[in-house]
């Protein structure tokens, strides 16, 4: 088969099926192209995304800006590993930082490397900073949290999905409720605790909004506890929820910032783990690494990504179709007894179909708003989670509400 030879989508389903490790369940469409807010599948179909992917797409499929700047730069330096400095890693390191208001940033790749990068990164720290005892340093993180599929990372998973079979896991990790500040008062009593990981939004559960100043009140206990507060923004950061990062809506600074996703636009795999220099320092030669994290191809392409955000005031943007989005949700709610609540913060959002979370009903209205050209995926069984591109504009998000109202009140009769 030539490698440019026009598929069918059953024909690309079928070649993922035979020749793919089937670790992810899709929903059957086959998308070959995107521009902005919307994708198109092998049969020429168009549709609105709805996912961004998971929020990588923040500044929509394919735009101008960051494909110009993957080019020019392609053309250059794709990767020279670390072993040799490069001309475009420490503009991208100044630029970041000042961006988002660190002293450090670590460059990574994919958003579960970010995380381990932080994990490691709290450990040490803990040991050289803090002097927990050698091999008895304790991360705390929450229930139904989602940082990732790697063994370390599952180890922090109560998802019987992510854990079975898989163990031995990691040790040192203790799991608490989300949303629960006495939960984490009683944690924090353990002076081996090195840090608090958490989403300030739970997103992959179903997007959990905490309640008001949770999110102060568990930074202010870490901080009397001299225990490092480690935000996960790879999903809910880079402007998804109506600021640049979620913990600006509590005043938040955390000690260490987790991104992924969306700073490089969805282009490609990007990702960083910022710090302050306090906390960064322990960080030597060989300590940690990898051959493609702070590649000149992908730091030109964060840098362009990031501008895009501020050029387009793509947080302002989110923060008011968010209002607007919920708004015309709670309305729908009255209209049918199919939806029983809304719930996000920006653009990201979720809503909670009335039936029970093994029942099929949220993934049979999924293939229904793909049949009306729209495309989602539910999220632990009766729930759809809503994260279109943050370029989305009005009229285009009023549309895509007719279509979900449309749909919902037509598989209600």
């Amino acid at each position: 088969m030539a490698v440019l030879e026009h598929l069918t989508s059953q024909q690309a389903i079928d070649l993922e099926n035979k020749y793919g490790a089937q670790n992810y369940h899709p929903l059957p469409v086959v998308l070959s192209r995107g521009e902005g807010v919307y994708v198109w599948d092998v049969e020429g179909n168009k549709y609105y995304d709805f996912l961004s992917a998971y929020s990588a797409v923040n500044q929509g499929h394919c735009h101008p800006k960051i494909i110009g700047a993957l080019k020019d730069q392609a053309e250059k330096l794709t990767l020279t590993s670390r072993a040799f400095y490069n001309d475009v890693l420490g503009r991208y390191e100044e630029f970041a930082t000042k961006f988002f208001g660190f002293d450090k940033l670590l460059p990574m790749n994919t958003g579960a490397e970010a995380v381990e990068t932080a994990l490691k990164l709290a450990r040490k720290w803990a040991y050289e900073k803090k002097g927990v005892p050698t091999n008895q340093a304790k991360i705390i993180v929450c229930q139904n949290n989602f940082h990732g599929r790697t063994i370390s990372i599952i180890s922090a998973s109560n998802d019987p999905v992510a854990t079975e079979n898989f163990g031995p896991f990691t040790p040192g990790i203790t799991s608490i409720r989300y949303n629960d500040i006495n939960a984490l008062q009683e944690a924090l009593k353990d002076e081996n605790v090195a840090a608090f990981l958490v989403e300030p939004i739970q997103g992959e559960a179903g997007v959990y909004v905490p309640a008001e100043n949770y999110l102060k009140e568990a930074y202010d206990l870490c901080k009397s506890k001299n225990v490092l507060f480690i935000a996960d923004e790879v999903q809910t950061g880079i402007a998804r929820t109506g600021k640049l990062l979620a913990v600006d809506h509590e005043g938040v600074k955390p000690d260490v910032l987790i991104l992924g996703k969306a700073i490089s636009g969805g282009v490609l795999p990007v990702s960083a783990v910022l710090a302050n220099d306090e906390v960064m320092e322990v960080i030597r030669p060989g300590n940690h690494g990898s051959t493609f994290g702070g590649n000149p191809l992908a730091c030109v392409v964060a840098m362009a990504a990031l501008e895009v955000v501020e050029e387009e005031q793509l947080a302002k943007n989110a923060s008011e179709l968010g209002e607007l989005f919920r708004e015309e949700m709670e309305k729908l709610i009255k209209e049918t007894d199919l939806v029983r609540l809304v719930r996000g913060r920006g653009l990201l959002n979720a809503i909670v179909i009335n039936d029970s979370e093994d029942s099929s009903t949220a993934w049979e209205i999924c293939m229904a708003l793909k049949e009306n050209g729209l495309l989602a995926k539910p999220t632990h069984g009766n729930i759809i989670r809503f994260a279109p591109p943050l370029v989305m504009n009005k009229e285009q998000l009023l549309d895509c509400v007719s279509i979900i109202k449309k749909t919902l009140l037509e598989f209600d009769k």
